[in-house]
């Protein structure tokens, strides 16, 4: 608190109430020399505003700031709490921890301050053993009844995972608030103990859109239960952007974006936050087109994208093989300077890789400054899947001579790459070194790589004796290679025996019987073909309906099959018709 004499000086000297406005280092350096100048630097209260401008979050200038506290003949407790909170904010919790410590040393008063700022420092570091050290300290010099320094225990031993320890400071305090409330509430939600939490919330005294909102993430998010989350919503007093927007990302992490988008549809005001959950959720769960046309909208009504709605964006356009939207992002990012970080720029890859532009996608994999073994993953499958299989293993050498840490992806994108590209010895030789040089153990999915170069090779029954030979039981998907395989190769006697394997799995839905009622017509066997569609009809299975997307001048155009648009009708007709006259002719 300004004392009387301190705030006449402000009224008395212009330069103390041009250093509170100031926005800029080099103004603040500009009024440290008047200050200087005037003999007005050895005041303790002009020096703590000078140190408290240099720290502020609008132009923090840490070195400075530190020379000017060492400069300080005899710093107070406002100096090194000052210092303190300035590190801690600034991602360098080990030198507030140090300033704290100078502060014990040199017999400083500590305050009620002090503590909540140097415990956030913990917290960060996830220094338990030095918090646990100053929560004694806390103790000894009778803080434990100061409500922030609480909240700043609690929060320590949050951030750093011990829930006993928190429960048992906010069980221990007589001076709870409802931010107290709030943290024990969200980190019974962080930990999974959704009883808990609720227990603890309906014994809140008082509860704020925070507390409903906790709430709302625990349900919807951590355990999945929207229902419950919905009536937690519904029964909300005052609703903010947060708590609508959790209960949108609750229903899109479920893949429930027709809920999702209705509430969307109902915000009173949306923000970026928002849209980019819709976004994204679209594309997460294979409503690529909508999410475009969300991102269309977004644009539209002036709202500029952050990272998570251009992912999105990027993510839809890969699923579309839609190039010319995926470029004009990407242009429009350059424009308005949008941040590309490896993310980013790994995904811009990927839908490139995907459209077939592979030229873009080197062109943006060679000029990242750092790549991540995800950016070598995508970079080896988009040329596998293009048929570039050598390439794709020089890219994996490269990778390996740059000594990039491989996991079980990176593996699982070279032996995809291998089938694509036909590279059966290649595809082996990396399977075996994935578990003999890299201890790294395959999983049914790297079975499965292996189980598909096998059969796209025509090697059957050798791709029968790796499931034969797999540690794990094998999964439908695995069985459902095999079967396309069996058509490609016509080979009816193994399809037979992989029906039966996925009839066994319950897994034998309609597509899997139109498989084989197709091979079973390649070879000319009728009535075994007409035999399997009676099976079908008579189990009235529904068989997903066939639907193709292509990109028009910038848009995308979807054709489903069976249905026939009134506009392009005539047009498609007359197509199909001069085909059918030049392949007579």
């Amino acid at each position: 608190m300004k004392t009387l004499s301190a705030f006449k000086l402000n009224l008395k000297n212009p330069l103390l109430f041009f250093l509170q406005f100031s926005k800029t280092t080099q103004q603040i350096l500009q009024i440290h020399a008047q200050l200087i100048t005037t003999n007005l630097i050895t005041d303790p209260f002009i020096l703590s505003q000078l140190l408290l401008s240099l720290t502020s979050p609008n132009a923090p200038d840490l070195n400075y700031a530190e020379l000017l506290f060492n400069s300080i003949h005899q710093p107070n407790s406002f100096m090194h709490n000052t210092m303190i909170k300035c590190y801690t904010q600034n991602s360098n919790p080990g030198k507030a921890l140090n300033f704290y410590v100078n502060m014990r040393s040199e017999s400083h008063l500590l305050d009620n301050y002090t503590y909540p700022f140097v415990l956030k420092a913990c917290g960060v570091l996830m220094g338990l053993v030095e918090g646990r050290e100053i929560h004694g300290d806390v103790v000894k010099r009778g803080f434990w009844s100061d409500v922030f320094v609480v909240n700043g225990l609690i929060g320590m031993y949050s951030k750093c995972g011990d829930m006993a320890s928190a429960r048992f400071v906010f069980d221990g305090s007589e001076v709870k608030d409802l931010v107290s409330w709030n943290m024990m509430l969200g980190l019974c939600v962080q930990s999974g103990d959704i009883r808990t939490a609720q227990k603890m919330f309906d014994e809140m005294p008082d509860k704020n859109v925070i507390s409903w909102s906790i709430m709302i993430d625990g349900y919807g998010k951590k355990v999945g239960d929207v229902t419950t989350a919905r009536l937690l919503f519904d029964c909300m007093p005052i609703k903010d952007m947060v708590s609508w927007s959790s209960m949108i990302d609750a229903y899109a992490k479920i893949g429930k974006v027709v809920a999702a988008r209705q509430l969307f549809d109902e915000m009173p005001e949306k923000n970026v936050i928002t849209w980019s959950i819709m976004i994204d959720g679209y594309a997460q769960h294979g409503k690529p087109k909508e999410s475009l046309n969300l991102f269309r909208q977004m644009l539209c009504q002036g709202v500029r994208p952050d990272m998570v709605s251009v992912m999105g964006a990027i993510s839809a356009c890969s699923q579309l093989g839609a190039l010319d939207q995926g470029r004009w992002i990407h242009m429009y990012m350059k424009r308005t300077r949008i941040t590309m970080d490896i993310l980013v720029q790994t995904a811009l890859m990927d839908m490139y890789m995907k459209c077939g532009s592979l030229d873009e996608g080197r062109r943006i994999f060679y000029s990242m400054p750092k790549k991540t073994v995800v950016s070598y993953n995508v970079m080896i499958v988009g040329l596998g899947i293009n048929g570039f299989g050598e390439e794709a293993l020089e890219c994996f050498a490269q990778m390996e001579r740059e000594g990039i840490p491989k996991d079980d992806l990176i593996f699982l994108g070279v032996l995809t790459a291998c089938s694509h590209a036909g590279l059966v010895t290649e595809g082996f030789h990396i399977f075996e070194r994935m578990k003999k040089d890299y201890r790294v153990e395959p999983k049914v999915e790297h079975y499965n790589c292996l189980v598909d170069l096998l059969a796209r090779a025509g090697q059957l029954e050798q791709a029968l004796n790796v499931i034969d030979s797999m540690p794990m039981r094998p999964n439908s998907a695995l069985w459902g290679t095999l079967l396309m395989a069996c058509r490609t190769h016509r080979n009816v006697a193994l399809a037979e025996f992989v029906v039966e394997r996925l009839v066994e799995l319950k897994a034998d839905n309609s597509g899997v019987y139109v498989l084989l009622s197709n091979i079973y017509a390649d070879v000319g066997m009728w009535n075994d073909a007409l035999r399997i569609r009676k099976l079908i009809k008579d189990r009235k299975m529904k068989k997903e309906t066939g639907s193709s997307v292509i990109e028009v001048d910038g848009n995308i155009k979807e054709f489903v099959s069976g249905e026939i648009n009134q506009v392009w009708s005539q047009q498609l007709e007359s197509i199909v018709q001069s085909f059918l006259r030049m392949s007579i002719s």
